[in-house]
């Protein structure tokens, strides 16, 4: 820790960042699997009919893969979930300390409402654009639609078959989904760390709890708001040929399922989401400290 100390500030947030989303991503990749799943029933999947269509619930897909694929295949796509998590968080806590410092706010300052929705939004914009690529794969290797080899022979087929956009597919609705989700995020988690007593939050058996919950109650807020986007991203990145726009995905989900059909999927990324982003956020505070970044 000594070492990383002297590092730049950026850096160090960076870093951080990365080490904080590792834990989360391997943690919770059954959960994104299962989400993936749910908001694409196969044919083999053993599911309920409701009203002439398949409707798979959480539990079936989860057994169903585990039938299928054994324990292992809940963390099917791994390594393009390290690939674009693991960087993108650490992109994401670098950008919003990088931004802060742009506003004239110092480490400790608290932001605004207004100012961590703008901050949360942005920040999570220039990863999600960097990201994409890998967005994309992942989608495709946790759908089970289609069968990569390797992270590298996907990005190459890809590009082979569909050229640029199709490593670039779903950015709208991904974009539409994470820079909302990031701001709202961010301004319900700094707006409830306020109303905590900073003697709580320094409190060395406390304080790790107190940013894991205010981190849960962030979480499921913002996941709620932004969870249709979710659904229409995943639509476009498994099959773009079907919906080249975000338009033709929203319609096909409505005459489909109708509006319920915006929420599939939304228990397991409410989860994930929730719980990845605490845990994300208090190993993040708590490195940040260890490392002199607070």
């Amino acid at each position: 820790m000594d070492i990383v100390a002297n590092y730049h500030p950026v850096f160090k947030a960076f870093l951080a960042g990365s080490f904080s989303g590792t834990f989360s991503t391997i943690l919770f990749q059954p959960l994104d699997l299962v989400k993936t799943r749910l908001q694409n029933p196969s044919q083999n999947v053993l599911a309920a009919t409701v009203g002439g269509r398949i409707q798979p619930g959480m539990i079936t897909i989860f057994t169903n893969i585990v039938r299928q694929e054994h324990i292992v295949g809940l963390w099917r796509g791994m390594v393009p979930s390290i690939a674009r998590c693991v960087p993108g968080v650490g992109l994401y806590f670098s950008s919003l300390h990088w931004l802060k410092a742009k506003i004239g706010k110092s480490r400790n300052q608290d932001l605004s409402a207004l100012e961590a929705v703008a901050l949360g939004v942005v920040a999570r914009t220039m990863s999600g654009v960097a990201l994409i690529p890998i967005t994309v794969i992942k989608t495709r290797y946790e759908s089970g639609v289609y069968k990569y080899n390797s992270l590298s022979g996907a990005l190459r087929a890809i590009y082979k078959t569909e050229g640029i956009r199709g490593l670039s597919c779903g950015l709208g609705p991904t974009l539409a989904r994470d820079a909302p989700f990031s701001g709202l995020y961010l301004m319900f988690y700094t707006q409830t760390k306020q109303a905590v007593p900073k003697e709580w939050l320094q409190s060395a058996g406390a304080g790790s709890l107190i940013h894991f919950s205010c981190g849960v109650m962030a979480g499921i807020l913002a996941s709620l708001a932004t969870h249709p986007a979710d659904v229409l991203k995943t639509k476009m990145q498994l099959y773009p040929d079907k919906f080249p726009n975000t338009f033709s995905a929203a319609v096909y989900v409505h005459q489909t399922y109708g509006f319920r059909g915006y929420f599939k999927g939304a228990v397991p990324r409410m989860l994930r989401r929730t719980l990845m982003a605490a845990m994300a956020w208090t190993v993040f505070e708590e490195i940040t400290r260890s490392i002199g970044l607070k």
